[in-house]
């Protein structure tokens, strides 16, 4: 079997895909050059007689970078329609885009009902007004999609990540698989590692890790920082002042460092991280407890079985993230039963989920209580203390939902920033098993033989690079929006 080229039967149409991308980033050097010659600011006059700014040469510009743009697009579309139809047949582009059809799936679904509802749906619908938010929407949920599918799922997978093929080796992207059986994927579509394992299908399993640590340590991570920030910058005074130290101490430790002892062998022996994980997954539950009560605290008859139904399923999940084996530290508290526990979650993604939390935490903190200092002297703030609602009513549904829009945009920084953590400490080969797929342990692995085979390191931090890259996009997005809500 021959092996598969990049684009196969469509080479024919990488010409004009480069003669497009060429003029592209010629007309966006001309447009940054334009942007710096000065304008007269002239203004033109409209056949309804109203005044219009000149958009000139400058305007011209953006038009035709605009439309470069959109046939760059196109373009990347009709290499993707035609990898689904013809899969190999249009090269190691086209397998993938067929290998990736569940997400293409998944994701023109996204858009469409989300389009079709916006107007319903708040922030959320506002986002698809918004080309940047849209793009980074887009790659976000790519990863998502591709991480769950392919994690948990193995939809998307051509070969197991962590089997060893004979003959593998640091072989090429596209190289058929040697001694391929009846059932077999027939090629290693990103080539294999210098372990002869499918470069591709790590890539893959890699998303699951990263898709499934880095958001929720980041919920997490509000949870603590907006069930402490809010009564710190509400009520002030010494509450106010310990929690400040507390963070600021936590924050005067450089992060990589405090991130390196956390997930150190020697300290996860000594029981720490599972201390921590008691101490910091309770305040989802805290939080969840006192929104709910304040809520609705004036009508007892929905509020307790509400409480009680909530708590309930919250606190199972808290105690089977929590327990391992029956025991919540090993060998020194007991956790829930094991005919109880729920799912066990792998030491080694506990601890680095833990580490992520504890670090993020006061930086949330921080900004939560910032916020809760400027919006308590608001107006609103004032008329809902003279009705005579609850210091929590007013923190949760007065101040909080008025700071959701730097809350959101810190969030989705906040994700990327914790992707970055996850890759630096994959790559320092500390927290997860070394045999792990995640992305900073591959490139790490890669790197040594980058001069030689560098498509082993190269694809995962393409991938990290382009997650990161749509959270920022998002981020943006959202910021946009927000301010105009």
């Amino acid at each position: 079997m021959e092996p598969l080229t990049w684009t196969g039967s469509l080479s024919g149409l990488n010409y004009i895909f480069y003669f497009v991308v060429g003029l592209l980033f010629l007309s966006i050097v001309v447009s940054t050059l334009a942007s710096l010659v000065p304008s007269s600011g002239s203004r033109a006059v409209s056949a309804d007689g109203t005044l219009a700014a000149d958009k000139g040469a400058s305007g011209f510009l953006n038009m035709i970078t605009g439309y470069l743009f959109l046939g760059t697009i196109a373009l990347v579309l009709v290499y993707l329609i035609a990898g689904v139809i013809m899969g190999p047949g249009a090269g190691i582009f086209g397998a993938m885009s067929r290998q990736f059809l569940p997400v293409w799936i998944a994701l023109i679904a996204t858009f469409a009902v989300s389009i079709f509802y916006k107007r319903k749906l708040g922030l959320y619908g506002k986002l698809f007004d918004s080309t940047v938010g849209m793009i980074g929407f887009g790659i976000v949920m790519f990863w998502v999609f591709t991480g769950v599918m392919g994690g948990v799922f193995d939809m998307l997978v051509t070969h197991d990540s962590l089997s060893q093929v004979s003959g593998m080796k640091n072989k090429l992207p596209g190289t058929p698989l040697r001694g391929a059986e009846e059932g077999d994927y027939q090629w290693f579509l990103l080539g294999g590692d210098n372990l002869a394992r499918d470069v591709f299908s790590r890539l893959i399993k890699g998303s699951w890790v990263v898709v499934q640590i880095a958001p929720m340590a980041t919920i997490f991570a509000f949870m603590v920082g907006i069930t402490l920030g809010l009564p710190a910058g509400y009520y002030g005074g010494k509450l106010d002042t310990l929690l400040s130290f507390l963070a600021n101490l936590i924050l005067a430790f450089p992060v990589i460092l405090l991130f390196y002892l956390l997930v150190t062998p020697e300290i996860v022996l000594t029981g720490i991280p599972n201390y921590m994980a008691i101490f910091l997954f309770v305040f989802p539950l805290i939080f969840v407890a006192i929104l709910l009560n304040s809520r609705f605290y004036t009508q007892p008859s929905l509020r307790t079985p509400l409480l009680i139904g909530v708590l309930g399923v919250l606190g199972w999940l808290y105690l089977s993230l929590i327990s391992t084996d029956g025991y919540a530290v090993p060998d020194k508290i007991w956790g829930l039963p094991s005919f109880l526990d729920g799912f066990d979650i792998d030491d080694g993604v506990l601890v680095v989920f833990v580490a992520v939390v504890f670090v993020n935490s006061p930086t949330v903190f921080r900004i939560v209580r910032g916020l809760a200092l400027d919006i308590k002297t608001r107006d609103y703030v004032a008329a809902a203390q003279t009705r005579g609602e609850g210091p929590w009513y007013i923190m949760l549904w007065e101040i909080l939902p008025n700071a959701r829009g730097p809350l959101i945009v810190d969030f989705c920084l906040r994700i990327g920033y914790t992707t970055i953590l996850l890759g630096t400490l994959g790559f320092f080969g500390l927290g997860l098993e070394s045999e792990s797929p995640d992305w900073g342990s591959t490139i790490n692995a890669g790197r040594r033989l980058l001069a030689l085979y560098p498509h082993a390191a190269i694809a995962p931090a393409l991938s990290l690079l382009s997650l990161v890259l749509g959270l920022n996009l998002l981020a943006d997005g959202l910021r946009e929006e927000s301010l105009r809500d």
